[in-house]
């Protein structure tokens, strides 16, 4: 059975609590909507479900969910320019903006990471490429059309390769580098599973 709007939000907040550290309301309860509508237009009813990868095809976290992709990024950002402030001073960072921007900068996985979509996709890429759509460029449509800043359409759109091509925004800058990090760090340190292969592939 699908679950609810309100069960998949209710869900979002269980996941990502750090949420709650926006103190604009509306801004927080937008990132929840863009989740919660993301999710609904996937086979996943929670972002727990969907394995903790970089995309598709490249290593998974070991014992490690999209959740914790997440929230590691988000707090990662924070660290960064909390740590950064204490050396060099403020660096104009809206810290509301950047947690949403952390936290929704792989929203549109659930439809990139869909088994269904990704079958579909890999029967016939000529029909409408491999994949039709990136995480990155779909989670720009989530965002947007649940009322996002276009700041945080912004870094959906450009924190990973496709933000190579145009200037990111500074608190996106922030989240690519917390982002690749991330990914960088538990690569090295043994934290991720080969693929079939035996690659490690971030």
């Amino acid at each position: 059975m699908m679950a609810s709007m309100d069960e998949l939000r209710a869900g979002v907040r269980r996941s990502l609590p750090e949420v709650e550290l926006i103190t604009d309301t509306d801004l927080g309860d937008k990132v929840v909507e863009a989740w919660a509508l993301c999710l609904s237009q996937s086979e996943f009813t929670s972002i727990d479900e969907i394995i903790g990868a970089g995309g598709p095809d490249t290593s998974p976290l070991r014992g490690g969910t999209q959740t914790d992709h997440i929230r590691g990024v988000t707090r990662m950002a924070l660290g960064l320019v909390d740590q950064l402030a204490e050396v060099v001073g403020d660096s104009g960072i809206d810290r509301d903006l950047l947690i949403a921007c952390a936290l929704c900068h792989d929203v549109g996985k659930p439809f990139e990471f869909s088994h269904a979509n990704q079958k579909r996709w890999r029967d016939n890429p000529g029909a409408s490429g491999y994949p039709a759509i990136r995480h990155s460029v779909y989670g720009v449509h989530i965002c947007l059309t649940v009322g996002l800043p276009e700041a945080v359409a912004h870094t959906a759109g450009a924190h990973s390769r496709e933000g190579d091509f145009i200037m990111r925004s500074l608190e996106n800058t922030v989240v690519n580098y917390a982002d690749h990090a991330f990914w960088a760090i538990l690569e090295r340190a043994g934290r991720l599973e080969p693929l079939a292969d035996g690659r490690v592939v971030t």
